[in-house]
């Protein structure tokens, strides 16, 4: 059996551009290292959630690890996890941002957000002022992070079905209303709303005079990667929220910042994982975020340079003792003015023992001529687990754990 290595490339999807003669970003990026990936391993296109679908990176990269949308706990969870905070299945979780809003005659409208360097101490005091409002027999306690960001915590009583202020698109829509998604969380629906006002007033007259709420959620029970899939080892990036949701499957959180020089970041990264497999990890995952900044600047041209600059780290790839899947958890496209989409993102697993396909060039619309096909997220642990020899045996039951699609790490023999 062999242990696996993914290399996820954030938002490497794109759509075509004219300027770019039609092609994508990676399609029309010179990748001679990704070529040859291609050219040696099984390729596809994967939508982590489906198609058309246009998931937030937590929410593909919990699809792709294997996990489902019941299970799934919510970011706010993995922003406390990964900044070190103790969770607890009593609490409930939402994300708080400090931002500045102006008042239209549809309600109030986001226009900016604190500056991380020049606005970190007037953030910082405005949160500590916010701390501990009491509504309705619910604490809201608020733990800041940076920029007037923090982590929001409800003790016993609160429901964490609970919809977002924040709508994620600051120049379309204003701060919302929040609301129930089942009626038991009207209490904690209009704890919430009447928290907003509450805030809003306490902040008048200040540069920063809302604060907004998203990514609510709660801790949940499920079965750890090890119990579901057969492999340990480690979760490395640099974003905490990241980094907390490889810790709540139980993957060792490595922090491997990213910084000016994104050749180099990959290169550590790559470096990383080979150290990981001496160390005997079964199961190494290495995320890095600079293709999405690229599709962010909504210049084509951009993205394919960044491609092409990271190509030169993916020369020495530990193909000989594991097996290696490189790929995105969506598309971010360099144009329109869309965040993320439900587009194809290029996949390839290459490794001892992965058949060569006939593919030679890493794109979209060459992997998706690949003997993998088109791939949906709960798709990519079985295909990566078969390729390393590690199937479940579909028709043995050795464990009592939900889900397990990998051949058991986890046995209690009969003594």
């Amino acid at each position: 059996m062999l242990p696996i290595v993914v290399i996820l490339l954030d938002g490497l999807g794109d759509r075509a551009h004219a300027v770019l003669g039609g092609l994508t970003g990676n399609e029309a990026a010179t990748t001679p290292n990704l070529d040859r990936l291609c050219e040696q391993g099984s390729c596809g296109v994967l939508y982590s959630v489906g198609p058309g679908r246009a998931p937030s990176s937590e929410v593909a990269h919990w699809s792709m690890l294997g996990y489902t949308p019941d299970e799934f706990p919510g970011r706010a969870v993995f922003e406390a996890l990964g900044r070190g905070q103790e969770v607890s299945p009593e609490h409930v979780f939402a994300y708080a941002a400090l931002r500045p809003a102006e008042r239209r005659d549809d309600g109030w409208w986001l226009v900016g957000r604190p500056h991380p360097e020049r606005d970190a101490e007037e953030a910082e005091r405005l949160v500590a002022g916010l701390d501990g409002i009491e509504v309705d027999g619910l604490v809201f306690s608020l733990s800041h992070v940076w920029r007037g960001e923090a982590i929001l915590r409800l003790g016993a009583g609160a429901d964490d079905r609970v919809t977002d202020t924040d709508a994620f698109f600051r120049a379309w829509y204003p701060v919302l209303r929040p609301q129930p998604l089942v009626p038991e969380a009207e209490r904690t629906a209009r704890a919430a709303e009447t928290w907003t006002r509450e805030v809003m007033r306490r902040l008048e007259g200040e540069r920063f005079n809302v604060a907004t709420l998203k990514w609510w959620g709660r801790p949940r029970e499920f079965p750890s990667f090890r119990e579901r899939h057969g492999v340990e080892g480690s979760f490395v990036a640099e974003s905490a929220f990241l980094r907390g949701l490889g810790k709540a499957v139980g993957l060792e959180p490595i922090h491997e910042p990213e910084g000016d020089d994104p050749v180099g970041d990959l290169r550590r990264r790559v470096e990383r994982a080979v150290e990981r497999l001496a160390a005997g990890d079964t199961f190494v995952f290495c995320h890095q975020k600079t293709t999405d900044a690229a599709g962010h600047t909504k210049d084509p041209r951009v993205k394919q340079r960044t491609i092409e600059e990271l190509d030169a780290a993916l020369a020495e790839l530990p193909l000989d003792r594991a097996i290696v899947c490189l790929t995105g958890d969506h598309a971010t496209p360099a144009s329109p003015d869309v965040i993320h989409s439900g587009d194809p993102v290029p996949l390839v697993v290459a490794g001892p023992g992965v058949r060569a396909d006939g593919v030679a060039t890493f794109g979209e619309r060459d992997c998706a001529a690949g003997i993998l096909g088109h791939l949906r997220g709960p798709d990519l642990m079985p295909v990566l687990l078969n390729a390393a020899d590690r199937p479940l045996f579909l028709g043995s039951r050795p464990t009592p754990f939900k889900g397990a699609d990998g051949y058991p790490a986890v046995l209690e023999p009969l003594l």
